[in-house]
């Protein structure tokens, strides 16, 4: 089975309408994490990370980077494999992968990224290249067999951390980016027997020029890898810093003050009043230095008098 060519003399000519299609990929990314990150913030009750229509739409979204993938190495591999320009982008691709498995790491070590999207990218730029010039009826068939694996083969000793990264485990790891090789690389193989199947278009397409908004979804495909590392930390980053100086009350605040003002409510008391003194006890205990302690259920008999001490005081005032 032949997988190289001749080197190219000169670099094949970009489709921008395959850049239009990575452009339009990120952008939906942008949205899906900007809306995890509200959904983080408990800025909006939908729980992102867990609801049906959200975690399909992150799910075609990164399906869609992966048929991309397929499609753009049978592209670029058209009049012969360019090894350095290949090796170079695998390298970048590999670098950041590891780099958001580090910082991860320390951001949610309970849930870190260690097998994500950039990750499959990296593998799969190596895995493609056996089936950019393998027999078509056997590139459909591997596409079908990665999709069944998973039942197929799934067992327990893929659930060692080592082999998470296969996809064959029969208990799902905890991570906020997982996509692992099977199922996932059939939508890999799926854009290679794509772009083989078009070749003859491709190879007669001449790239037109795109309209303004083409233009920009042009530039975002092209620089995908750096928007991608920087959008959600600039994202999560600036709603960090918003929360810090007050744009909103953490979601912990919200949720004792309400559970405070249910509990007052409770007891037969004035709803206006509860309303009024609950930020206020809040603000008390965090003024008395035991709101950490508070949190974590480790109140001293010391700090449980202060607390009602607070609460006390705070009622007494907002009741006159």
């Amino acid at each position: 089975m032949r997988i190289d060519a001749p080197a190219a003399s000169a670099p094949p000519a970009r489709l921008p309408w395959v850049d239009e299609a990575r452009g339009i990929a990120i952008l939906a990314m942008v949205v899906y994490h900007f809306s995890w990150d509200l959904s983080f913030f408990r800025l909006i009750e939908t729980d992102v990370g867990e609801a049906f229509g959200w975690r399909l739409f992150a799910r075609i979204i990164a399906g869609s980077f992966l048929f991309l993938v397929g499609f753009s190495l049978v592209l670029a591999t058209r009049g012969g494999i360019r090894w350095r320009p290949y090796f170079r982008r695998l390298a970048l691709v590999a670098a950041a992968a590891a780099a958001i498995t580090i910082v991860t790491w320390f951001v949610f070590p309970e849930s870190f990224v260690f097998f994500g999207i950039l990750h499959h990218i990296a593998v799969a730029s190596v895995l493609g290249l056996v089936f950019v010039r393998a027999p078509l009826w056997l590139v459909a068939l591997a596409a079908l067999v990665a999709v069944a694996a998973p039942a197929i083969f799934a067992a327990p000793v893929f659930d060692h951390p080592a082999l998470l990264w296969l996809g064959l485990y029969t208990e799902p790891p905890m991570s906020n980016d997982y996509v692992p090789v099977f199922p996932w690389f059939s939508l890999v193989l799926s854009g290679i027997v794509a772009a083989r199947v078009l070749a003859g278009r491709l190879a007669a397409a001449r790239p037109g020029a795109p309209g303004r908004a083409g233009r920009g979804l042009v530039w975002l495909g092209r620089h995908s890898l750096a928007i991608y590392l920087v959008h959600q930390p600039v994202l999560f980053g600036s709603m960090l810093a918003l929360q810090a100086f007050g744009a909103w009350t953490p979601a912990v605040e919200r949720e004792f003050v309400a559970n405070c003002v249910a509990a007052c409510v409770a007891t037969a008391r004035d709803e206006a009043l509860c309303r009024r003194a609950c930020p206020c006890v809040l603000e008390q205990t965090k003024a008395s230095g035991i709101w950490d302690a508070l949190q974590s259920g480790l109140l001293s008999d010391e700090d449980q008098q202060i607390y009602a001490d607070a609460a006390r005081q705070c009622f007494a005032g907002e009741a006159r």
